[in-house]
């Protein structure tokens, strides 16, 4: 039996708690989103963000979070913001930490590009090997914890995920790559896992994902040269698949008895892979392998039987999930960061220049609506109760009737 754990869990509905929503499947839930917008069309409020970051927005009970990076001095301020959803106006801004020394990233990352994770009256904060946080809901630190220190290479990426009151974090830097746990409550280690295979080159920039295989819950981390399953409450690897490549992005996804996902960024390539297995079960679980159009960075989209995806370098595809047969291959244009989202019953892609597509959930390709904003928008919208929140390099807007 496999479930997903968005399935089990009390999520709440029309909030978006998390990266790719409060399921963590690229699926809005809720009224209808204008599928019009520009720089003034359909949009409420727009508010200026100081610093950068690549972190997606999360929403509830009216606020929306983000976590940002401001230069201070020579160093930078990573730091938690919240606005009202109503109004755009900031309620606090609170800096987590203050770096002295800036370590260098990737032209694609920034140094806030982890999406923060919601849960009741708490609000988790991650920049990776620069630290991790919780904030109560009016910007008081509870906790940090700066324990994960590793050369996370390029700078942080992956964001966390939180299941069973364990904050489950990838940290595959320039060298001895491991996954963690972080109790919720206090932020002391749960649990502290080496990866088990040693890839040729160990760094990657994974968000993970939980779902409950016979009856169990399973915690599954793409990594370097490797995908492996763990314990989620022992961190104990349950069964791994071999595969070469290193620089992992894009976060699982989970449907019809099987994961999809990417194992490499320069030769990027999509995988299906059926679950229940122990041990190394590259040989035996292995159902597809797609390289055409499969993307670096974006997180694939499962919608019915069909995965959308769409590569780094705006290639759109639509494959049959249970088979990986294609049934639409098209460019779009752009370069590409954002994941696919499902919303009014359409496909909407992002690209990194401000530019979007609504495309039609079918095995043949329509494009239903292009829109366009000013700015570079990495990050990946968020939709809550009939608006969406996209945030660009500079500011964060309000899209709704």
């Amino acid at each position: 039996m496999v479930l997903s754990v968005g399935l089990l869990c009390l999520c709440w509905v029309g909030d978006w708690t998390e990266f790719r929503g409060s399921k963590a499947d690229g699926r809005a839930v809720g009224p209808a989103t204008p599928l019009v917008w520009s720089d003034s069309q359909n949009v409420v409020w727009k508010s200026a963000v100081p610093g950068l970051g690549w972190s997606s927005p999360v929403v509830a009970d009216g606020i929306v979070y983000l976590t940002t990076a401001v230069p201070k001095d020579s160093g930078l301020s990573l730091r938690a913001l919240a606005f009202d959803a109503s109004t755009g106006a900031i309620r606090w801004d609170r800096e987590i930490r203050k770096v002295e020394k800036v370590p260098s990233i990737h032209t694609k990352n920034s140094h806030a590009s982890p999406t923060p994770i919601i849960r009741d009256d708490a609000i988790f904060v991650h920049f990776g090997a620069l630290g991790t946080a919780r904030l109560d809901k009016d910007g008081k630190i509870v906790w940090t914890n700066t324990e994960l220190d590793y050369p996370h290479v390029h700078g942080s990426g992956g964001s966390p995920f939180l299941f069973d009151g364990k904050l489950l974090i990838v940290c595959d830097g320039g060298k001895d790559p491991f996954v963690v746990a972080i109790n919720a409550t206090d932020g002391k280690i749960a649990w502290n896992r080496p990866r088990s295979l040693k890839g040729k080159i160990s760094h990657s920039f994974g968000t993970p994902l939980v779902t409950i295989v016979d009856s169990k819950a399973q915690l599954f981390a793409p990594g370097p040269d490797h995908f492996a399953a763990y314990d989620v409450t022992s961190g104990e690897e349950l069964w791994h698949v071999r595969a070469p490549g290193w620089s992992v992005v894009p976060q699982p996804v989970i449907g019809h008895g099987m994961v999809f996902y990417n194992h490499d960024y320069d030769h990027p390539e999509l995988m299906a892979v059926k679950l229940g297995g122990k041990g190394d079960v590259t040989n035996s679980h292995v159902v597809w392998r797609i390289q055409r159009g499969a993307p670096s960075t974006p997180t694939p989209l499962l919608v019915g039987d069909e995965l959308y995806f769409v590569s780094d370098k705006g290639i759109a595809s639509c494959v049959d999930a249970k088979t990986g047969t294609q049934h639409w291959f098209e460019r779009l244009g752009g370069n590409f960061s954002a994941s696919p989202i499902f919303a009014n019953g359409l496909v909407l892609f992002q690209d990194e220049d401000g530019h979007s597509y609504w495309v039609k959930p079918a095995k043949t390709f329509e494009v239903v609506v292009r829109n366009e904003v000013t700015g570079r928008t990495f990050a990946t919208p968020a939709f809550v109760n009939g608006a969406m929140y996209l945030r660009t390099d500079k500011e964060l807007l309000k899209v709704a009737n």
